[in-house]
């Protein structure tokens, strides 16, 4: 299969993305955790305008997009080497698209001259980013809303 094509996210991008995140939490969310997790999960979900906000504060953002130029994955990297997001649409998880982000951030940082990539990974993110050289440093267990939830601090250096 070829990967999908990507592209730098565009303001026009907002709420497909933010749509593509609250999807991306409920659908493939209960894989991996609770439902009130999930809830509380993606109770966090980004309006349009919070997304356009933040896709214009100095971050790399991308999107992989089907044939009719739509998102349907998308990830950032700031210019620390942190990736905050990296959401996949649920009826393309596991075609590529998230994985085609992920190596276009990658390439990005690379060129900024970063030294490190490190994130906060779900469960799912998780097997994603050991699968792509990240290491897990601990887990981090929080509160949400009175809702026990993890994540994993992961890195991977690009050195």
């Amino acid at each position: 299969m070829t990967a999908p094509r990507t592209r730098p996210a565009r303001p026009g991008d907002a709420a497909a993305i933010a749509d593509l995140y609250r999807r991306s939490v409920t659908v493939l969310g209960p894989r991996d955790y609770a439902a009130d997790q999930v809830a509380a999960w993606a109770a966090r979900a980004p309006s349009a305008e919070a997304v356009a906000a933040r896709n214009a504060d100095g971050r790399t953002v991308v999107v992989a997009v089907d044939a009719d130029d739509r998102p349907v994955a998308f990830g950032d990297v700031e210019p620390d080497g942190h990736i905050d997001f990296l959401y996949c649409a649920p009826e393309f998880a596991g075609r590529g698209a998230a994985a085609a982000v992920y190596d276009r951030l990658e390439e990005a940082a690379r060129a900024a001259g970063v030294a490190r990539l490190h994130t906060e990974a779900s469960e799912a993110a998780r097997r994603f980013f050991a699968r792509r050289g990240f290491r897990e440093l601990h887990r981090r267990d929080l509160d949400i809303d009175g809702v026990a939830i993890h994540n994993f601090a992961m890195e991977k250096d690009l050195g």
